[in-house]
């Protein structure tokens, strides 16, 4: 399993999942990808990623500096 980051603080909808859609194709199964982002619309916006890939959504917080951390794992 390998880690990989992508940072799309700053882009609006729906440019953060299409930077994820691009960052995952390359990964093998069992890869995470890594994201931080700053839309207030990300959070479903991944959700839903997920549920189009079948990738998994690992896990999503907020950071005290309004920072949205997601976790994906490649399936």
């Amino acid at each position: 399993m390998a880690e990989h980051f992508l940072d799309a603080t700053g882009l609006k909808c729906p440019i953060p999942v299409l930077r994820a859609r691009k960052a995952m194709k390359p990964l093998v199964a069992g890869d995470e990808l890594v994201i931080h982002a700053t839309d207030p619309s990300a959070l479903l916006d991944f959700k839903n990623f997920c549920e189009t890939t079948g990738d998994e959504l690992l896990s999503s917080e907020v950071r005290e500096d309004d920072v949205m951390v997601f976790r994906i794992r490649k399936n």
